[in-house]
């Protein structure tokens, strides 16, 4: 059988160093248009601010070491430019200009995506740097090196935007970052999770612009100023940052079926055509979910379904694809990240009836030297229980949250089920009480009615007007509200009424949590806790 991949980095070569392992015998050949075949590009930005020493530590092997690993062939300098389903052949142009005809009886198309080039005045300046290939690793990196950027502006708060900023921010370039969304990380946090993390890279001299859009770039030989919608700000250096397009354009003539440029592939990875394969950022897979269509531009999906690929290839179709979840993870100044299936906006918006709590725990052992709080946003279905999502914001390993999301949400899980997991604990690893079974019960407190709050969300929405705010910390924090002892509450408290509203409020929720059951005992009926206290809530402290 012969089998011909087009493109290489992380769904290409997977493909072909499992099908080689899967059919010996099988002749596979993977043609990519750059001279390298594979690279971390996760690992770009890391690089540009020399947390990656050297250029050779991104590359996993070259065409060379790669065929000898493997026993597949590699054509690399050369772009495919057509593909006749019909004759089950691709053309193909070399470097030099040479044009070529290959042979297949499977096709897997691998060729990625490339950074969005926006159309606007000053992209051609120089100094405008994007991150979606090695070459433009080097070309930032070397800039940054030569001193000359003090004054960065990174158009595109996603992922990647994020992470140049973090990474431009440890070698000391003053860096802002603007988006035309609302908040950072749209599609990926909540709003008031999102709101969190901007004050928190703000405090670290990351600067957050949002609802701000790109207008120009302007200079006259290299980047002096990047034009917004609401002023101009100077810059030594633009890096765009916009998202990245797929590399489909000359399938558009093929008759495969295709969505934004993303290849429609089922759950084994094919195409509308039999013969023809796609994994990678050029196509699209489904929600774990919901089962809707979903574009997981991640080295992790591409690996899972070049994987994938080559066993549906190679005959082993036993285990379709059941989608992704949108799961992520990143390093930012002075916090970590990570989140993965719905949000609570997009999980409404799929029908289900949401409940949400967030919650202020320790990674570890309080008394443990670097004990840092982990805020869990965990996110489930008020009439099943069923867990639909988590966002996690820590200094500690926020993944390690996270994963045990991505298990249950993948398995089907429900609250109930995740109750009295015997997860790993000592005192340097975690809490006896694992932080997420500690969200998993505080949500269960919630939807019994055991545990009534306003949410950071509805804080933000004004929806505690009406309630008087009462200080519960154990040491008075909030100086211009009234502080109340739990210690010290064994009947009715003096100067509130039964009937009062009142929002309790605490470092982390906990303490509010006791009293507010303490007060439920003594005839209080209207207290709410503020979730994730003054922790999450900081401008609360600044009244």
């Amino acid at each position: 059988m012969k089998i011909l991949i087009i493109g290489g980095v992380a769904a290409g070569t997977k493909t072909a160093a499992k099908l080689k392992r899967e059919a010996p015998d099988a002749e596979v050949t993977i043609i990519t248009k750059s001279a390298d075949i594979s690279y971390a590009g996760c690992g770009l930005p890391y690089y540009v601010s020399q947390v990656i020493e050297h250029r050779s530590e991104l590359f996993v092997n070259t065409p060379e070491s790669f065929e000898a690993l493997t026993g597949a062939k590699i054509i690399n300098e050369t772009e495919v430019t057509a593909v006749d389903r019909a004759n089950k052949t691709v053309t193909a142009v070399s470097r030099s200009g040479e044009t070529s005809t290959h042979s297949y009886d499977k096709l897997v198309i691998a060729v990625g995506a490339s950074p969005i080039v926006p159309n606007c005045e000053g992209v051609d300046l120089e100094n405008v740097f994007y991150m979606g290939s090695p070459e433009d690793a080097d070309k930032l990196r070397a800039a940054v090196d030569s001193g000359e950027i003090k004054r960065a502006v990174v158009v595109g708060a996603g992922l990647i935007g994020l992470e140049v900023a973090e990474n431009l921010n440890h070698r000391d370039v003053k860096t802002s970052v603007i988006d035309i969304a609302p908040q950072i990380l749209p599609n990926l946090l909540d709003a008031e999770m999102a709101g969190y993390l901007e004050n928190v890279i703000a405090g670290e001299g990351i600067m957050p612009f949002t609802g701000v859009g790109l207008e120009a770039i302007l200079g006259e030989t290299k980047v002096e100023k990047v034009k917004t919608s609401k002023r101009a700000m100077k810059a030594d250096a633009c890096i765009l940052a916009l998202g990245f397009r797929p590399n489909t354009a000359f399938l558009a003539e093929s008759g495969l079926e295709m969505i934004k440029g993303t290849l429609v592939v089922n759950e084994y990875m094919q195409t509308n055509d039999p013969d023809i394969y796609a994994c990678g950022d050029c196509a699209i897979v489904t929600h774990r979910v919901t089962g809707a269509r979903r574009w997981s531009a991640m080295g992790s999906t591409a690996n899972i379904c070049g994987r994938l690929a080559a066993r549906s290839i190679a005959g082993k179709n036993s285990t379709p694809y059941p989608g992704v979840l949108s799961t992520a993870v990143a390093k930012m100044p002075g916090i970590n990240f990570a989140r993965t299936g719905l949000g609570e906006k997009e999980a409404i918006e799929c029908g289900y009836d949401v409940e949400t709590v967030i919650t202020v725990s320790d990674d570890k052992a309080h008394y443990y030297p670097g004990s840092n709080p982990f805020i869990i946003k965990m996110i489930a279905d008020k009439a099943t229980h069923k867990l639909l999502g988590l966002q996690v914001f820590g200094k500690g390993n926020v993944d390690k949250i996270v994963d045990v999301a991505v298990t249950a949400i993948s398995l089907g899980a429900v609250l109930e089920d995740l109750q009295y997991c015997d997860f790993a604990y000592a005192p340097p690893f975690s809490t006896a009480i694992h932080p997420f079974e500690t969200a998993v019960n505080i949500l269960l407190n919630k939807l019994e009615g055991e545990y009534e709050t306003i949410t950071p969300a509805q804080l933000m929405r004004g929806e505690h007007e009406g309630y008087r705010i009462v200080d519960t910390s154990i040491q008075p924090q909030l100086k211009a509200h009234p502080y109340i002892e739990l210690t010290k509450v064994n009947g009715e408290v003096e100067g509130f009424g039964k009937d009062e509203k009142l929002l309790l409020v605490c470092n982390k929720g906990k303490r509010a949590y006791l009293l507010q059951n303490r007060l439920k005992h003594y005839g209080y009926t209207n207290t709410r806790v503020l979730e994730g206290g003054t922790t999450f809530n900081t401008s609360l402290l600044e009244d």
